[in-house]
């Protein structure tokens, strides 16, 4: 079973809810809050050596997230008549991705983060080449991580860190000079648990 098969088969089996908060049932989240639309591309790309996702590491001087490993996506804009449109509008001026090379796969369950998203990660299989190229002023680095590499659950640990004076766990999924963590690798882990069944 080639790759692409492989996610469609995985995107076809139950998966449960996703969010910042999964290792850390202690929190308490303030009751009417309201969440913002966005959406992320889980972008795979097939590559001689074999399938590859691709990331993007954000430039370090931003408000939020700087320096951070990050899918391609953003808030659902006016223009967006769906987060999958965000998601695809996202990563053609985050990475340069021209959405007609993109084939929507699947949508994974939504995912709140504690910056107040409701983000869908939309996954896209890139039937064609293209030349990635970083957003100026917004992305510091486009680049690669391998489909196996994200989906081997053995890759994935558990950090914790500070956040509003309570300690946070996390999933992380380091990849050589990458420390993929937070949401990116919640989301990612969601996909490998799917794809491990």
């Amino acid at each position: 079973m080639d790759e692409i098969a492989r996610l469609r088969s995985a995107l076809l089996r139950p998966a449960g809810e996703s969010s910042d908060f999964d290792l850390n049932p202690g929190i308490q989240l303030p009751a009417g809050r309201v969440l913002r639309p966005a959406g992320v591309l889980i972008p795979v790309w097939n590559r001689p050596g074999g399938a590859q996702v691709i990331l993007t590491k954000r430039a370090s001087h931003l408000k939020h997230h700087p320096g951070q490993i990050s899918l391609p996506g953003g808030k659902v804009e006016p223009v967006d008549a769906s987060v999958q449109a965000a998601a695809l509008r996202e990563a053609m001026e985050e990475i340069a991705l021209p959405p007609r090379l993109v084939e929507v796969v699947g949508h994974l369950p939504v995912h709140e983060t504690v910056t107040g998203f409701s983000m869908t990660p939309v996954l896209g299989h890139i039937r064609d080449d293209f030349v990635p190229a970083p957003e100026a002023g917004e992305v510091e680095e486009v680049f690669t991580v391998p489909l196996s590499h994200v989906l081997d659950l053995s890759r994935y640990c558990i950090e914790r860190r500070l956040w509003m004076g309570q300690w946070r766990r996390y999933y992380a999924v380091p990849y050589g000079p990458y420390y993929i963590w937070g949401a990116t690798a919640r989301i990612l882990r969601g996909l490998a648990e799917r794809a491990a069944l």
